[in-house]
């Protein structure tokens, strides 16, 4: 029963992905893309600022050399499902491979575009995250993923990349507890990378309007990694603001599978580039997401917390999430323990459902 629900989630959402690849080809045949609006408001882009009347060059060049990882048909089958394509289930998938991906390529400069080949040794491949997916958070082999369940899916991968020993932590509980950041990172007097994932739900049924200020600053702090959500079973990357809308790299392209070698042709790295991001009101989204940042440094934790304290907290009516230096003592290591590995707070949600595995604010 749960392989014919899936199949046919599947079935539904690849003709709406058909639509959705015949207004891209639409669009393309514009004179004018209109990805970035003409205003006088900052265009932010993970930390970066700029003017679009001035910038517009350069925006779209920053945009050009970020990763966009869409649905792709042609891989090879994942597990025992025969399945060769993402394409209708595969989007928040995707939007995870492009937060690790911008992680890393402020690690490694980019050097291993094979973490995330479509092929089942590939560390953050979409057959390790689909099959984590099953192993660990009862999500069937072409079932959406929801924000916090993609993020908790890259935090049990994390551990097998070696060559990069990236800390991954999924705050919990909208809290977010430095001490125990800094016990994750620092080992040995040696600090490792952090990739924090802050899942939310933001309103009942949408965005309560109350948060849109705090959400877009968060795109203005130099650690910023983006957002994932966008709607149920339309998930997306956000990696900056413009006004009231968010700039997104979508991932509702579905394209032939890559085998990634150094003999890689020019047609086929373009692939993994989006040429012009599109743009969405930040009020028409789902209200659960995951914010995300990346902090190289212990000092760039450091700078990150005092950011979200002074930005989001302080003097804020309903912040969007409490920061504090250790654990509230009545959430106890046991308690938190506990709830990441039983895991039944985070996957009693309907199949169709955008992940309502967060506590609701406001």
């Amino acid at each position: 029963m749960q392989s014919y629900v899936a199949s046919t989630s599947i079935s539904l959402s690849a003709g709406m992905d058909m639509l959705f690849d015949a207004y891209l080809t639409h669009e393309s045949l514009q004179c004018e893309p209109d990805d970035i609006p003409c205003t006088s408001d900052p265009v932010w882009i993970l930390g970066e600022k700029y003017d679009a009347n001035r910038e517009l060059a350069a925006i779209r060049k920053d945009i050009t050399s970020r990763l966009w990882f869409t649905y792709r048909k042609g891989f090879v089958p994942i597990g025992d499902s025969g399945i060769t394509t993402d394409r209708g289930w595969g989007c928040m998938l995707r939007c995870g491979q492009m937060v690790i991906g911008q992680a890393l390529l402020f690690m490694h400069l980019g050097r291993d575009w094979s973490m995330f080949e479509d092929n089942k040794s590939a560390n953050y491949s979409i057959h390790q995250i689909a099959l984590m997916g099953a192993s660990s958070e009862n999500k069937e082999v072409g079932q959406w993923f929801g924000p916090n369940t993609v993020a908790q899916v890259i935090k049990k991968l994390s551990p097998y990349d070696q060559w990069s020993s990236l800390e991954v932590h999924v705050a919990l509980d909208n809290t977010l507890v430095i001490g125990d950041l800094k016990r994750l990172c620092l080992k040995q007097n040696k600090w490792s990378p952090l990739l924090l994932f802050l899942p939310l739900r933001l309103g009942l049924s949408e965005i309560n309007p109350i948060y849109a200020e705090s959400i877009k600053k968060c795109f203005s702090f130099p650690q910023s990694l983006g957002v994932i959500g966008g709607k149920p079973n339309h998930a997306m990357y956000f990696i900056g603001c413009v006004g009231n809308d968010l700039i997104c790299l979508d991932p509702h392209k579905t394209q032939q599978a890559v085998r990634v070698t150094k003999e890689c042709s020019k047609e086929d790295d373009i692939s993994f580039h989006c040429q012009f991001a599109t743009r969405s009101p930040i009020l028409d989204l789902d209200p659960s997401m995951a914010i995300c940042f990346f902090c190289a440094t212990e000092s760039d934790l450091d700078k990150l917390c005092q950011l979200l304290h002074d930005n989001l907290v302080v003097n804020e009516k309903q912040p969007l999430f409490v920061i504090c230096s250790e654990r509230p003592h009545d959430l106890s290591l046991s308690t938190m323990k506990a709830m990441e590995d039983s895991n039944n707070f985070f996957n009693q949600v309907d199949e169709g459902d955008s992940d309502d595995e967060f506590e609701m604010l406001g």
